[in-house]
């Protein structure tokens, strides 16, 4: 199988495109095909397939082997992707995700090449229920969860998959790999979480890390930058226009009050193509 190997903002992907459907042992060959030491090295698989309701459907299988919902850094490589390889000469089209509905992508292009894409992620989604956390209420911010040894403040948002945003003082320095695993896999989420830690710097800028489900540490999430705008707004901390600072580099995120929808802007990069068995 060919694919080519992409990344938003070093968040890294291999990208498949011609297949009708998921291979049928797809989290096996994920989790084969990610390994940075004994395969390729990605944090997941991306497959480009048919769809009935947008130009294209995107599914997600993470380095572990499961299923994300959708990946705002995985939408803009294939967005790239599909035009820079000739598939279409679309610069605004659509892709059709697991969680997140249809997703509406709009190429900025110069010389031929796409420097950056905006997208609209949809409207995020409060309600504790729905995010889906154990919680009761129609928006879950603010509120306490311990860990081993630890508390911390919570407000939990979803973009089409569920994400657990957490202030603290120093993002950038902060202990990622000691409490993500902790709070993704917290009984609050009964299909785990995303988890942010942000530090916010000012009105219009966010300091971020992520522990992504499904991967462990990244250097960028897309929907987890736009989560954390939500997120900011909703405390307070920010107006509905941030720029989202990620280990990977920075992506801008407007929360639009006229339409309620979170769009997300940022760049994409072909790294090589290649063959797998």
């Amino acid at each position: 199988m060919e694919f080519t190997k992409m990344h938003g903002l070093g968040n890294d992907f291999l990208v498949f495109y011609g297949e009708k459907e998921l291979p049928q042992n797809v989290s096996e060959l994920a989790i084969r095909w990610c390994n940075r030491y004994f395969g390729v090295g990605a944090d997941g698989l991306v497959f480009i397939l048919p769809s009935d309701r947008a130009d294209y459907r995107m599914r997600i299988i993470n380095s572990d082997g499961t299923e994300a919902e959708q990946c705002g850094n995985a939408i803009r490589c294939v967005s790239k992707y599909v035009y820079e390889a000739g598939h279409t000469d679309k610069q605004v089209m659509t892709f059709e995700t697991l969680g997140a509905g249809v997703q509406e992508v709009r190429l900025q292009i110069e010389d031929g090449v796409v420097k950056n894409v905006r997208v609209d992620m949809g409207e995020p989604i409060l309600e504790g229920r729905r995010v889906p956390t154990t919680l009761e209420g129609e928006a879950v911010i603010g509120h306490p969860i311990e860990t081993t040894g630890r508390r911390f403040s919570f407000t939990a948002v979803s973009m089409g998959n569920p994400h657990c945003v957490i202030y603290v003082d120093d993002a950038p320095r902060f202990e990622l790999e000691k409490w993500g695993p902790q709070l993704e896999a917290h009984p609050y989420f009964p299909r785990k979480t995303n988890v942010e830690f942000a530090t916010v710097t000012s009105p219009e800028r966010i300091e971020m890390r992520v522990w992504e489900r499904g991967a462990g540490p990244t250097l960028a999430c897309g929907s987890g930058a736009c989560a954390t705008l939500v997120s900011s707004v909703l405390n307070g901390y920010t107006g509905r226009k941030a720029w989202v600072g990620l280990q990977g580099g920075d992506l801008y995120i407007e929360w639009d009050p006229s339409d309620n929808h979170v769009y997300m802007t940022g760049p994409a990069e072909i790294v090589y193509h290649g063959a797998v068995e």
